[in-house]
Order: C-alpha cells, then sequence, then structure tokens
C-alpha cells in the first residue's frame, strides 16, 4: 500500500542549528515516536529500531537509515526501510527542506512510503492516521529540542499525554427524576401531603360534617 503526506513546522531555532540537529543521531532519537535506538553505522547510515502501534496491531520494525542529497543548511533526502516480522514492513523515503522564517526556520517535508504485510489489511485512512499522529508529535518534540537546545529537553516531551474519554451521563427525563418533597413543597408543586396538611383536611371535613347534621 503506497501512502504519500506532505507538511511543514515553523520551529524556533536558526537554520544552521536545525540543521545540526537533524543530523544529530541522539535528537533523531529522542522526538522519533517509539524509537528505542538509532545507532550510526556509517557517515550518513543509521541502524534503527522503532516501536510502534498501528490499530489492534503491535510492531517493532527494525531497520536502516541513510541520507542522501545533501546540501548543508537547505536540504537532505533520508531513505529508510524496515522489517517488523508478522506485521509487516515499511519502506520509503522524505524530501526535507529548510528555509528561514522570520527568526525560527521554516521545514518542509515531501514522504513517500510503502506498508507491507498484515499492517497493510488494516486500511489506507487508519495507517495514514497513524503516520499524521508520529510525524505530528515527531515536530512536537523536534521543536522543544530546538527551544531547549538539547536532546534531554526533546526526551523529556517525547512522553506524550493521553485523554481518557469520561463517560457522558444520560439526560434523564423529568419523569425519571427522584423527586425532592421538601423542594415540591415549598414550591407548592408536591402531590405528596404532609401530616400538617391531612390534619388540617380532617378538621375542615369535621366542621363541615357538624354543620349539616346541626341543620
Amino acid at each position: 500500500m503506497a501512502m504519500k503526506m506532505t507538511g511543514e513546522a515553523t520551529l524556533p531555532a536558526a537554520r544552521s542549528k536545525v540543521w545540526a540537529m537533524l543530523n544529530d543521531p541522539a535528537v533523531l532519537k529522542a522526538c522519533i515516536p517509539g524509537c528505542e535506538s538509532l545507532e550510526m553505522t556509517g557517515e550518513n547510515g543509521f541502524a534503527a529500531v522503532v516501536k510502534t502501534k498501528i490499530g489492534p496491531v503491535n510492531a517493532t520494525f527494525k531497520g536502516k537509515v541513510e541520507l542522501s542529497d545533501l546540501v548543508p543548511a537547505v536540504s537532505y533526502r533520508i531513505s529508510g526501510e524496515g522489517e517488523g516480522g508478522v506485521a509487516g514492513f515499511a519502506k520509503g523515503g522524505a524530501r526535507v527542506s529548510l528555509a528561514d522564517a522570520g527568526s525560527g526556520t521554516l521545514l518542509h517535508y515531501d514522504v513517500e512510503a510503502h506498508v507491507g504485510g498484515k499492517i497493510a489489511q488494516l486500511g489506507a485512512r487508519l495507517v495514514d492516521g497513524v503516520a499524521k499522529s508520529m510525524a505530528d508529535k515527531f515536530f512536537a518534540n523536534f521543536a522543544a529540542a530546538a527551544t531547549g537546545g538539547d536532546s534531554a529537553t526533546a526526551a523529556k516531551a517525547t512522553a506524550a499525554t493521553g485523554t481518557e474519554a469520561k463517560p457522558v451521563a444520560a439526560p434523564v427525563s423529568p419523569a425519571a427524576r427522584p423527586v425532592d418533597d421538601g423542594s415540591a413543597v415549598r414550591h407548592g408543586q408536591s402531590n405528596v401531603e404532609t401530616p400538617q396538611a391531612v390534619k388540617g383536611r380532617k378538621k375542615w371535613l369535621t366542621r363541615v360534617r357538624g354543620w349539616f347534621t346541626s341543620r
């Protein structure tokens, strides 16, 4: 299954600093969601292990990443491929470019990827959604690292905060609501007679009965 994605992010750091961070394995490892290891295997090559969850499938991808077409502080191409065992495989590449944006840097990326195996059977919408979520988390972490200036800041930002859905109580119809007798009596809306009301009604009936019998 083929997948394409494009996007951009404005980072609060100078272009030279962003470029250096994009080539720093420690920063990249801290920013990539689920990345368990990222080690240099050559001048522009890395070995990576990334653990992720796509719908009901948990997968650990082991593969290689290579940088090419490097134009310092301007752009490069990043290519990679990985095997996830029974979950399937993923391979693809991205063109990353940098441009000045005021006091910061605009990073633009175009991604093309192919996935196969079990994860491809989950459907394009689910896989695209997970990929978009991972990209958003990466750039949020990368922006935090660019602000803090080191990979430790990115490591702290990597912990994603989940929002737990809370059950919403169903609306209660007036007939199903418990009646507060005290409140209803105070507002003259109760159908339940108080002891004082019963006693008063009996007195009134006694007086009426006495009036009729006296005639």
